[in-house]
């Protein structure tokens, strides 16, 4: 059975009633139940909902009932309905932790947010104990391939029915969009997996030296060769060879590879012997080679013997909804090496994160994962100045990020305390609580 995006809790039938018909216009799903018992059986820790919790309850009341919840898992978003005027029950709902509490009659447009707010932290929440669990069972960072977004799971697809098989593989896709993990995750998943994975660069290797690199060399060969080299085709004998850029192979090589690839045997330099190898080429490239192959750029016949079957990898702007659970996964990795905790991304965050362009894909977003946890938040503001990623931003949207920024910052050196925070910045509670719901601000975040 589906989950809810929403648990409601009322005893009044005509007032769930009337919220399941209005959240649902808004596109979310919701169970209610007129008694704390009977939702917290229908609760547990995959639940991936927002509870929304009257407080005047016979029975268990809302605080009873979000304590016990709290208790099957302290992250399920807890939200109060209170009545007018009752600022203590909703100071003590807070205190004791729940999500946010809203006042009845409540706005429409406010209540709508908060609740699509508090579920994707609720979701961000959940990918990252997934994440957690990923890695305590693999004990290191491995070749996995992370994304529910349809191009994604295209690509998923397509390489699960292709891994099995011998054919070699072209890969393309732009820089840092994880060509080279792909490879590695084709590897692994292959017949060939015992066997060695060897990678090598084509662009990063001088022209004189890439030769030797690739076949080997005997000693004597050449001036400094003075002992017997094996190359890589050699070395991934019955595994894989991964050729990045191929492109930039210069042309007087690219005879010798093609060769190679349907002859399956290479010769040391300063050798005459032709040695069978068993090797699956899988090459990579973020140019388009038929295009350079009709300009004369590149051989035509390798081209095609490299092309037989071709993989497109999606640039990360392609698929923004996988960000924030690529974001997490590089955060707990960059947090396990470098031994510090991390500080979980709130909803706006991650929206923000999936606006982006992203130039460098993956390997940008996973450099900027390493800064959060290093750095914290800042990380994040400090990719958010004027000018970087925003294309030109208006006064309006310059004058939230700052003074999103100026919250950030007193809540981070008061420690989340709302108390300090509101004298440090000369705010009025309600006020402080109204900004920081907009900016999507929660304090636990700021806690030691």
């Amino acid at each position: 059975m589906t989950q809810p995006d929403v648990l409601f809790i009322d005893d009044e039938a005509d007032i769930r009633r009337v919220m399941q018909q209005t959240l649902a216009l808004e596109g979310l799903t919701t169970q209610c139940y007129a008694e704390g018992l009977a939702a917290l059986r229908a609760l547990g820790p995959d639940f991936c909902g927002v509870v929304l919790c009257d407080y005047h309850m016979p029975a268990l009341d809302g605080l009873a009932v979000m304590e016990r919840i709290l208790a099957i898992d302290d992250s399920i978003p807890v939200i109060i309905l209170t009545g007018q005027g009752d600022i203590s029950t909703a100071v003590t709902a807070m205190q004791k932790g729940a999500y946010d509490f809203i006042e009845k009659p409540f706005n429409h447009d406010e209540l709508i947010e908060l609740l699509r707010k508090a579920r994707e932290k609720r979701q961000l929440a959940l990918e990252n104990r997934y994440l957690k669990g990923q890695l305590s069972q693999v004990g290191r960072p491995g070749p996995r391939l992370l994304g529910q977004s349809p191009p994604m799971q295209r690509l998923l697809a397509m390489v699960d029915s292709l891994a099995d098989t011998s054919a070699d593989i072209l890969l393309h896709g732009e820089t840092g969009a994880g060509k080279d993990a792909l490879a590695r995750y084709i590897h692994e998943r292959s017949q060939r997996s015992a066997a060695h994975y060897v990678a090598i660069n084509c662009g990063a290797v001088p022209d004189n030296l890439i030769e030797s690199e690739l076949f080997g060399h005997e000693s004597g060969a050449f001036t400094g060769a003075e002992r017997r080299r094996i190359g890589k085709f050699e070395h991934a004998h019955r595994g894989t060879l991964f050729l990045d850029e191929v492109e930039s192979m210069p042309p007087s090589l690219q005879v010798k590879l093609l060769r190679v690839l349907e002859e399956r045997t290479v010769e040391r330099l300063g050798s005459n012997q032709a040695i069978p190898i068993d090797v699956r080429i899988i090459a990579a490239t973020k140019a388009d080679l038929q295009s350079l192959s009709q300009s004369g750029e590149f051989r035509p016949d390798l081209y095609y013997r490299l092309n037989v079957l071709e993989v497109r990898i999606p640039a990360l702007r392609e698929r923004p909804d996988d960000i924030p659970l690529l974001f997490q996964h590089f955060a707990l990795i960059a947090a396990e090496h470098h031994g510090r905790e991390i500080i979980p991304l709130q909803p706006e965050q991650a929206a923000y994160l999936k606006q982006q362009e992203w130039p460098g894909n993956v390997r940008e977003l996973r450099n900027l994962a390493e800064r959060y946890v290093l750095m914290g938040p800042a990380a994040l503001d400090a990719s958010w100045d004027i000018g970087v990623g925003h294309g030109g931003s208006s006064l309006a949207e310059t004058v939230e990020i700052f003074e999103r920024s100026l919250i950030q910052d007193a809540l981070r050196t008061c420690n989340g305390s709302i108390k300090d925070t509101m004298e440090r910045l000369g705010l009025a509670r309600k006020t402080l609580y109204d900004k920081m719901k907009k900016h999507g601000l929660d304090k636990s975040y700021y806690k030691d």
